[in-house]
């Protein structure tokens, strides 16, 4: 614990804040050092709990285990914890259970396992003994939705799939941009001050002013330098982020994440479960009469079916329904309505067979009462070899009807069909378009005979085609305007996905990520060096977890800040890796959840638009507050220079240094970081990430304001020396008066009461800055003089003045914007990093 807090004590802001406080204590202003001591206490305990996040990913990884497996051991069968299952057991699986480890299929009768979290792949994978790796074992993690089987265990632990993903997260991510630009310019300011504070010390001692005073003034100049609210202006800015992205159901796990979406460059995101909505849905049929296009959300029956632009029903379309009645006879999924406090129906069985019977249900037809007209009385079961599956229905009549259903290529043949070559040609040539489009496709053929068939050989010939349904996991209502609104704010989404090429393809192109004529690097390529450079594209198919990884890595080694949203189990590395990991809350896996900064506790896209803008709203009022402060620190600094070169030799006593600094950098300093957004925050790029956080122009404003502020200061006292006045006590008033007005016309949307916090802590400041000149005891402890309310009046007529100048410099000398992002090889503007052309980006 205690080297957790020594490695937050490193950053150079912070160092910078406790020789602050140091200074301050030996000043005797010991309530502006308890301040700064709470926000350095407040900012480390932030970053210790940051770190804990690695151990709690490794962690959720076991609670991804089933917590309890069948094991045949000396023959007889036990429920054993599945940490105890050991490699050589024999392990039973049924419908419902979570494989506990790595294991070799001996045995199966219609076993399907969900690898949907481990792969991507959107479509339960069918296992069975003596065949290919990718269906003859199980990982653990997965579950099974379908049939049962025994299977001996391969590898647990470390050496399980899971274990594999387990070891990819140890990386701890690296600071955040905002963080990376603070601990750049908290090493500039802290020289910067160092150097002004010595000078202004030798330049007392020149003019023979007494040693002690100079270096208390020295020190204190040092204090009013450092904007030491700067960390709480963060704090407070990162906690008003995360409480408004708690109100869009996003959960803020790690607090600089708020910030660093609106730095980010790149979104990267899974798709199955991610971009779509992680189930199965018969999205289009086609019959020899035509193509339809079936609506709805989910699982819920509820929908319409839509052909020629008007909904139809199963009396309208008695070919529609010839195709799903028969789709829901051969068929052993269930439909489950939702529970008491759920609004979801969850499919039991395979979600393919599960969408065959969402689509009958909303063209009109009712499974159970199919059930009871046509009883099944026999059936083949779906294998691997046929890729079809058969059922044999008693009619009412006492005649028999067969349904079958499997992929085209095994349907549509003049040994199953008994349809002409024309119609076989044209549901070949529909099904290419179909796959093209990246839907999954199935063929449904029937046929009726007036008396009982003989054995199965004869059941699947002399079928009738009765159409195509095409299959997928459809995207998101909200993916499509979330990715235009990240396209609109110069951020580049891309694609990476497990699933299929032709099905990432077809997905990126509905949801306008990439076009169909640009290319698709799949895992095989990046496995076998040929996918080029991995930042020239932007879908990614068939990948695994460590290519993720690469992926992710190569577009932080070309200098883009990139988000990572995904789901699954096999996201959690890129997730840990990426600048911000995003995961779905409600579907999302315990370890992607716990690997991510921010989670989407609705699974809503839209959030991350709503995230970006707030990031960029945070990083606009770190600026903001910046400008004032550092304006103000530079107006007490050639105030104190200036000062004695015009005939007053000590301007500022040590005191009224740090009582300005006080007020200014405190309640309005913080009152800054609670500014709404900027109303075009999302209709411009994201700034480069190598900008500085002082860049765009923001410098030069700064002297300019602070140039300003001392003029009109100096001015001030020297009239009032020319007239015999308070000459010290006016410079004093003037200084913090002008100081804010500066910070009222520092405002995201003047005119209006948008953060009236800052009105408030204005007005309160000001009084208490008056308050310093018309308060005996606050006059003694200041060591200022009286002054007439004519003074006064003067005083914040020239804040007044700071308002108005701020104001005008603001639209004389707008912020320069950002260009345009990124080029289509992925290069922001032509910006690469050497390191990532060096390394070919692996």
């Amino acid at each position: 614990m205690w080297r957790r807090v020594l490695q937050q004590l490193r950053d150079p802001l912070i160092l910078v804040l406790l020789v602050a406080a140091a200074l301050t204590i030996a000043t005797g202003d010991l309530s502006d050092a308890a301040v700064i001591l709470l926000v350095i206490t407040v900012n480390t305990a932030v970053g210790v709990v940051q770190e804990v996040r690695a151990e709690q990913a490794v962690m959720a990884l076991s609670a991804m285990s089933a917590p309890t497996a069948r094991v045949v051991r000396d023959g007889e069968e036990r429920s054993l914890p599945a940490a105890e299952v050991v490699p050589g057991d024999l392990v039973l699986v049924a419908e419902g259970d979570i494989v506990p480890a790595d294991g070799e299929v001996l045995a199966a009768a219609l076993l399907l396992a969900d690898e949907s979290s481990l792969t991507g792949e959107s479509v339960p994978v069918e296992k069975a003994p003596d065949s290919d790796p990718s269906h003859g074992m199980v990982s653990a993690g997965t579950v099974v939705v379908r049939g049962h089987g025994r299977v001996v265990i391969t590898a647990t632990g470390a050496h399980s799939a899971l274990g594999r993903i387990a070891s990819l997260m140890g990386a701890a991510p690296g600071l955040t941009p905002l963080q990376r630009r603070l601990a750049g310019f908290g090493r500039v300011l802290a020289a910067a001050i160092v150097a002004l504070c010595a000078l202004v010390l030798a330049l007392g001692l020149v003019r023979g002013q007494p040693v002690e005073l100079m270096i208390v003034a020295a020190i204190s100049l040092a204090v009013a330098a450092v904007p030491e609210s700067l960390p709480a202006v963060v704090t407070l800015a990162l906690a008003l982020g995360a409480r408004r992205m708690a109100d869009r159901h996003a959960i803020v796990r790690r607090l600089p994440a708020v910030e660093t979406l609106g730095s980010v460059t790149v979104i990267a995101t899974d798709k199955t479960g991610t971009l779509t909505e992680g189930r199965m849905a018969a999205e289009r049929l086609w019959t020899p009469h035509g193509e339809v296009t079936v609506l709805g959300t989910g699982y819920e029956p509820q929908g319409r079916v839509v052909r020629d632009g008007e909904t139809v029903t199963a009396n309208d379309a008695p070919d529609l329904a010839a195709l799903l009645r028969v789709a829901m006879l051969c068929n052993d999924a269930a439909l489950e309505p939702p529970p008491d406090g759920s609004a979801e129906w969850r499919a039991l069985g395979d979600p393919t067979e599960a969408a065959l019977l969402v689509a009958g249900a909303r063209l009109g037809l009712d499974r159970a009462a199919l059930d009871r007209e046509l009883p099944r009385v026999e059936e083949i079961p779906f294998d691997s070899g046929r890729k079809r599956m058969t059922t044999v229905h008693r009619r009412p009549d006492g005649a028999v009807r067969v349904a079958c259903k499997g992929a085209p290529e095994s349907l549509l043949r003049p040994q199953v069909l008994a349809d002409g070559p024309d119609l076989l040609a044209r549901a070949v040539a529909q099904a290419e378009v179909l796959a093209r489009d990246g839907y999954r496709v199935l063929a449904v053929a029937s046929a009726d005979h007036e008396e009982a068939l003989e054995p199965s050989g004869t059941w699947e010939s002399g079928l009738l085609l009765l159409g195509l349904v095409g299959i997928l996991d459809p995207p998101r209502a909200a993916s499509e305007p979330s990715i235009a609104a990240c396209k609109r704010a110069g951020i580049v989404p891309v694609l990476i996905t497990g699933d299929h090429p032709l099905t990432a393809r077809a997905v990126a192109d509905r949801l306008g990520i990439a076009s169909r004529e640009e290319e698709v690097t799949t895992g095989q390529r990046i496995r076998e060096g040929t996918a080029g450079e991995l930042t020239g594209v932007r879908v990614y198919a068939r990948t695994t977890p460590e290519q993720k990884l690469d992926i992710v890595e190569a577009w932080r080694g070309a200098g883009q800040v990139v988000a990572m949203t995904g789901d699954g189990v096999n996201d959690g590395p890129a997730l840990r890796r990426a600048d911000i990991g995003v995961a779905m809350g409600r579907r999302g896996t315990e370890v992607a959840r716990q690997a991510a900064d921010l989670v989407l506790a609705d699974d809503n896209p839209a959030t991350i638009v709503s995230a970006v803008e707030e990031g960029r709203r945070v990083y606009a009022n770190v600026r903001r507050f910046l400008l004032y402060a550092l304006a103000g620190g530079t107006a007490e600094i050639l105030v104190m220079l200036l000062g004695p070169f015009l005939g007053m030799p000590l301007p500022l006593l040590p005191a009224q240094i740090l009582w300005i600094n006080l007020l200014t950098h405190g309640l309005p300093g913080v009152a800054l970081g609670a500014e709404p957004v900027a109303p075009d925050a999302m209709r411009h790029p994201p700034r480069p990430p190598e900008e500085s956080v002082l860049g765009a122009g923001l410098w030069p404003r700064i002297l300019l304001m602070g140039a300003f502020i001392a003029t009109v200061t100096l001015v001030a006292g020297v009239w009032a020396r020319e007239a015999g006045r308070p000459w010290q006590s006016m410079i004093f008033l003037v200084l913090g008066a002008t100081q804010l007005g500066v910070a009222l016309g520092s405002r995201a949307r003047p005119g209006s009461l948008a953060n009236p916090f800052l009105l408030v802590a204005v007005a309160a400041a000001l009084g208490l800055q008056a308050a310093g000149v018309y308060l005996p005891p606050l006059r003694d402890l200041l060591g200022t003089e009286l002054l007439s309310l004519g003074d006064l009046a003067i005083a914040c007529a020239l804040s007044g003045l700071g308002h108005v100048v701020m104001r005008l410099q603001a639209r004389l000398w707008p912020e320069r914007q950002p260009r345009a992002a990124l080029a289509v090889g992925g290069d922001p503007g032509g910006r690469r990093s050497r390191s990532a052309r060096a390394k070919g980006l692996r």
